[in-house]
């Protein structure tokens, strides 16, 4: 079923309560978009849907609306601890979203309530939560409820509060199968009744997700959603149409300082850049604290347990808005825009993401005004010790994540400039690290300061490092001497011990030289473990988010910054 038409809620050929109605209008929402006027009849109607519409449509009233309507047309009113509806999401700042649009919507209506249970929570929390509270409408990440079905204490049992439901949707459907979820949500699904009506609502339809409809939904009514006037580009497009993609070509070593010369051109406007790593957004983060000026800027990645929650809902009530997640920009009707920067090497990337993503970008005008704000960093490195570390991590951390890109015919480490790129990264010196194993840079200038003279300006952190550098020293010296030349041993055996004996002192000094500790490593080869596992859909975002978050820190980290 294909709908590209649009019209007033009064000409829906289902009456829509009269609350429901009055925060439309004081929302301002006069029209429906065509995914509203599509789906609001069918759920209404009792009809299972399955919904294909590109992000930023309005999906969200498209569900939320007809929840509403279905539990009020309940005959049996629903007590505090049943649930009537659920809403399964990927992220938890999707889930936050929903979560307030809903809770516009039942400010009308006291007789329901609604719980969010997202990771990032204590779980022990959200049930007692539940227990006071009760939840008729469940907002939920799929690992948080998938644990919070297993979890049985007194007063709390969650299996059997959902025997009442009447609605379950799934958002961004296509997303929480890419994410790994698949497992999780047929754990789910075995634990709601059968006499439901089920939405799903994706932005793509794949072979993965037709499983999931055939195993969710029951004879469920198709709809392809298109914008009006839009209808051929958005079969090709999957994106808003209101949204502009624009990509931006530069050098290694030019990408940050047009990045900050673009932030600060736009710096009254509302923007979300996006890094590889955790550690570059650490380290180019604190780097953006400093170089544009009268912002605020919030870091934001997964290693965050819940402090993520708060600083996206910090980001979220700044004032205007231009830059957002691709996706998250150019909703319900407004316009918005997408850049990234590519290097000159990754241009093919273009055409990549137009014929197999569906995503058409278009070339950005050289970004003006741009100066070397480089030096800056340097002597931000200079001057404090752990902003020296950060780019060390986050130099190491990018090198690392480009060679596991998905895209590898296009991004590949054996093509990646070292040296523009260390240029780019602001590095007084070169890190010691596999990649960069017996090659040389000479054209790499590096600093004349010797970096182990680099202070941390938290002086308990430098304190530390000055005990542990003594100790090393101490260790040396008491070292055992030599063991005496043997000389009735063969000469080849002879030979190997002493090999072997170089080789030791050999590691031993890369060991106590390296910028990359064994403990660092060991977290990168575990992060890389857990995204492998995540991809496979082995484990749940959740779960993989749980065991980020509950990883013991490292000696710096619990040191702090």
């Amino acid at each position: 079923m294909e709908n590209i038409t649009d019209g007033t809620w009064d000409s829906l050929p289902v009456q829509i309560n009269q609350k429901i109605l009055q925060t439309l209008e004081e929302l301002k929402f006069t029209h429906m978009t065509p995914v509203q006027s599509a789906c609001i009849p069918l759920f209404m109607n009792n009809k299972d849907v399955a919904a294909e519409a590109i992000t930023g449509s309005g999906k969200t009233l498209a569900f939320v609306i007809p929840i509403i309507e279905l539990l009020l047309k309940r005959e049996e009113k629903l007590k505090k601890k049943q649930v009537g509806a659920m809403v399964i999401t990927p992220t938890r700042e999707l889930a936050l979203q929903i979560s307030e649009v809903m809770g516009t919507f039942i400010q009308k209506f006291p007789e329901f309530s609604q719980i969010l249970l997202i990771g990032g929570s204590n779980p022990a929390e959200d049930v007692e939560k539940f227990k006071e509270h009760g939840g008729n409408i469940v907002i939920a990440t799929p690992g948080r409820l998938e644990d919070m079905f297993r979890r049985k204490t007194e007063g709390f049992e969650l299996a059997s509060a959902v025997r009442s439901l009447e609605v379950l949707v799934l958002d961004e459907a296509d997303r929480l199968l890419d994410m790994g979820f698949e497992a999780s949500l047929n754990t789910i699904l075995g634990y709601l009744p059968k006499q439901r009506r089920t939405g799903l609502f994706s932005a793509t339809q794949t072979q993965e997700l037709e499983k999931l409809v055939r195993a969710g939904l029951r004879n469920p009514v198709r709809i392809t959603v298109k914008e009006k006037g839009q209808a051929a580009a958005a079969a090709a497009q999957k994106t808003p149409s209101r949204l502009s993609n624009y990509y931006s070509i530069c050098r290694a070593e030019d990408k940050f300082n047009n990045l900050v010369a673009f932030l600060r051109q736009h710096k009254h406007e509302k923007n979300l850049v996006f890094f590889s790593t955790c550690a570059c957004v650490e380290y180019f983060g604190r780097a953006l604290e400093s170089l544009v000026k009268k912002v605020t800027i919030h870091c934001i990645h997964g290693k965050m347990k819940n402090k993520r929650n708060s600083i996206f809902a910090e980001f979220r009530s700044l004032k205007s808005a231009f830059v957002h997640r691709c996706g998250r920009t150019a909703r319900i009707g407004n316009y918005g825009n997408a850049l990234v920067f590519l290097l000159p090497m990754e241009e093919t990337y273009v055409n990549f993401l137009s014929i197999n993503q569906k995503c058409p970008l278009q070339k950005m005008s050289p970004i003006k005004d741009v100066v070397d704000v480089l030096p800056k960093v340097k002597a931000m490195a200079l001057a404090d010790r752990a902003m020296f570390d950060r780019g060390m991590k986050a130099f190491v951390s990018y090198v690392q994540a480009y060679a596991k890109h998905e895209c590898s015919l296009i991004f590949r480490v054996k093509d990646l400039d070292f040296v523009s790129l260390a240029r780019g990264f602001a590095l007084l010196r070169l890190p010691k690290m596999p990649e960069l194993k017996g090659k040389s840079f000479p054209e790499f200038a590096e600093t004349t300061v010797d970096t182990e003279t680099i202070r941390y300006k938290d002086k308990n952190r430098e304190k530390q490092r000055r005990k542990r550098l003594a100790e090393l020293k101490d260790k040396e010296k008491t070292e055992l001497p030599k063991k005496s030349f043997v000389k009735n041993k063969a000469w080849s055996k002879q030979k190997t011990k002493k090999e072997r004996k170089k080789k030791r002192a050999a590691k031993r000094k890369h060991d106590e030289d390296s910028d990359v500790d064994d403990e660092y490593m060991k977290e990168l080869l575990e992060d890389t473990r857990l995204l492998k596992k995540l991809k496979k859909g082995q484990i749940s975002e959740e779960d993989f988010d749980q065991q980020i978050a509950n990883r013991p820190k490292s000696k710096q980290e619990a040191e702090g910054p």
